[in-house]
C-alpha cells in the first residue's frame, strides 16, 4: 500500500508538472492566435453573455485585427500562422465594411455578427457549444484572457483523459504522463489553444476515448455514459466530428468484434460498443436533419462556391472529388518534405504489431475520424494547418506511450483475452487515486 500511494503521488506531480510547462509555454503567446473563423465564434458567445449582436460584432473585429498583428508563433510549435499582410487600422475598416455591407443586404438575423451572407453564418449558428464555454471566461476574465484560459482549460482537460484512458487501459503511469506530454507538445495541443471549435471538439473526443476504454474494461455503465454524453456534448460544438467519430468506432468495434469471432476469441463487449455508437451515430445524423443544420451537400457547395459567393453547382460531387485529388496529392507531398507525422504513425503502427492493449483499436477508429473530417475539407489552404485532421494526431499520443512498457508475458488465457493489457502491474488507475485522496 504505501508504495501504491507513493506512485499515486508521483503521476500526480508529474501531470501538474507537465501542465505547468504547458502553462508556462503558453504564456509567451496570449494573443496573436486569431482565425478568421474565430470573430465569429467570438461575437456569438458576446451576444450570449448580454452584449448587443453591433457591439458583440465590434468587440470581436476588435480582437481579431490586434491579434493580426501579432508576430508568427515562433515560440509555439505546429503554428502554421503568416505575419498579416495589413494594418490593424485597415482589417478594422474591412471587416466594419462587411458588416454593414451584409446587414445592408439582408443579414440581420441571429446570434453572430454578419461577417458574411446568412447561408454561410448559419455553419457557425449551428456551433453553439463553443460560444456557451466561453461565456464565463468572457464574463470574468475580459476577451484576450478569457479566450487564453478557455484554451488553456480545453487542452489540460483532454490531456487529462488521454492519461486516465491510458492508465485505464492497464498502461504504466510512465506511459499515461508519455501521452498527457505528448498530447500537449503535438498539434493536438496547439489546436486546443486555439480560439477556435476544434480544441474543444477535441477535448470531448478525448473523453469519449476514456469511455470506450472502460466500457470495455470493468466499468461499462460509467464508460457507456462518458461515451454518450461526449459524443452528445460534442454535437452542438462541432456535430459533423461528432457524427464522424461515432461512426468510426460503430465500423471499428464491428471489425473488432468480427475478427474476435473469426478467430475463436472471447468478444467481450466489443459488439455492445458497436451498437452504442451506430445508435449514437444514427441519432447524430437524424438530429442534423430535424434542426435543418448544414449538411455534407452544403459544405461541398461552400466549398465550391467560395462561401456561397458564386451560384451553387447543381452537381457538386464530380468537382469536389476532384478537389479531393488534388488536396490528397498535394498533402502527401508535404509530409514527404515534413514526414513527421508519418514517422510517428509508423511508430504507431509498430505499437499497434508489439502490444495489446484495448486503447489502440479505438486510437485508430479516432484517427479515422480525423482522415474523414479531413476528406470532408479538400481545401488547399488548410495544407498546412493541422485542426480539421487534428484527430489523426491521437493515433500516435495514445499509441507510442504503449512502447515504453514491456510486452506481457505469455500466460494462461484470461477472460477478457481479447482485450489484454499493455502492462501486467497494479490495477490501480488514476482516477481511483483521485477519487480515494478526495475522499480523505
Amino acid at each position: 500500500m504505501p508504495n501504491t500511494r507513493r506512485t499515486q503521488h508521483l503521476v500526480l506531480i508529474g501531470m501538474l508538472l507537465i501542465a505547468v510547462a504547458f502553462t508556462g509555454l503558453q504564456l509567451t503567446a496570449v494573443t496573436g492566435r486569431a482565425s478568421p473563423d474565430t470573430k465569429n465564434y467570438l461575437s456569438y458567445a458576446l451576444s450570449l453573455s448580454g452584449e448587443s449582436r453591433e457591439e458583440a460584432g465590434r468587440r470581436a473585429i476588435a480582437y481579431s485585427c490586434d491579434s493580426g498583428q501579432r508576430a508568427p508563433l515562433s515560440t509555439i510549435p505546429w503554428t502554421s500562422r503568416k505575419a498579416a499582410g495589413e494594418t490593424e487600422a485597415a482589417c478594422v475598416r474591412r471587416l466594419t465594411d462587411s458588416v454593414a455591407h451584409w446587414s445592408r443586404n439582408g443579414n440581420t438575423s441571429g446570434m453572430t455578427a454578419p461577417f458574411a451572407n446568412h447561408r454561410f453564418m448559419a455553419i457557425f449558428e449551428a456551433r453553439p457549444g463553443y460560444p456557451l464555454l466561453l461565456v464565463p471566461f468572457l464574463t470574468l476574465f475580459g476577451v484576450v484572457w478569457g479566450l487564453w484560459l478557455a484554451g488553456l482549460a480545453v487542452a489540460l482537460a483532454g490531456s487529462v483523459c488521454v492519461l486516465l484512458a491510458l492508465r485505464c487501459s492497464g498502461a504504466s503511469w510512465r506511459a499515461g504522463l508519455a501521452g498527457q506530454a505528448l498530447y500537449l507538445a503535438l498539434p493536438t495541443g496547439t489546436v486546443a489553444m486555439n480560439p477556435l471549435s476544434d480544441g474543444l471538439t477535441l477535448a470531448l473526443g478525448t473523453a469519449v476515448v476514456l469511455g470506450c476504454v472502460l466500457l470495455l474494461r470493468d466499468r461499462p455503465r460509467l464508460g457507456a455514459a462518458l461515451v454518450a454524453g461526449g459524443l452528445a456534448l460534442m454535437f452542438p460544438v462541432r456535430y459533423s466530428q461528432a457524427l464522424l467519430l461515432a461512426a468510426a468506432l460503430a465500423a471499428g468495434f464491428t471489425l473488432w468484434w468480427g475478427w474476435c469471432r473469426l478467430r475463436g476469441r472471447p468478444v467481450a463487449r466489443t459488439g455492445a460498443a458497436a451498437v452504442l455508437c451506430g445508435v449514437l451515430a444514427a441519432s447524430i445524423y437524424a438530429g442534423v436533419h430535424l434542426l435543418s443544420w448544414p449538411t455534407g451537400q452544403d459544405s461541398a457547395q461552400d466549398l465550391l462556391t467560395h462561401h456561397y459567393r458564386r451560384p451553387d453547382l447543381p452537381n457538386p460531387w464530380p468537382e469536389f472529388f476532384a478537389q479531393e485529388w488534388v488536396f490528397w496529392t498535394a498533402w502527401l507531398g508535404r509530409q514527404a518534405t515534413y514526414p513527421v507525422l508519418p514517422a510517428l504513425l509508423a511508430l504507431s503502427a509498430w505499437a499497434l504489431l508489439r502490444r495489446r492493449s484495448v486503447v489502440l483499436p479505438v486510437a485508430l477508429a479516432a484517427g479515422a475520424a480525423g482522415l474523414l473530417n479531413q476528406a470532408g475539407h479538400p481545401n488547399l489552404a488548410q495544407l498546412l494547418g493541422y485542426r480539421l485532421i487534428v484527430f489523426v494526431w491521437l493515433l500516435p499520443v495514445l499509441a507510442i506511450p504503449l512502447l515504453l512498457d514491456r510486452p506481457p508475458r505469455p500466460g494462461p488465457a484470461r477472460p477478457d483475452a481479447s482485450v489484454t493489457d499493455a502492462d501486467q502491474g497494479p490495477r490501480q488507475t488514476l482516477a481511483k487515486a483521485v477519487f480515494s485522496m478526495v475522499r480523505r
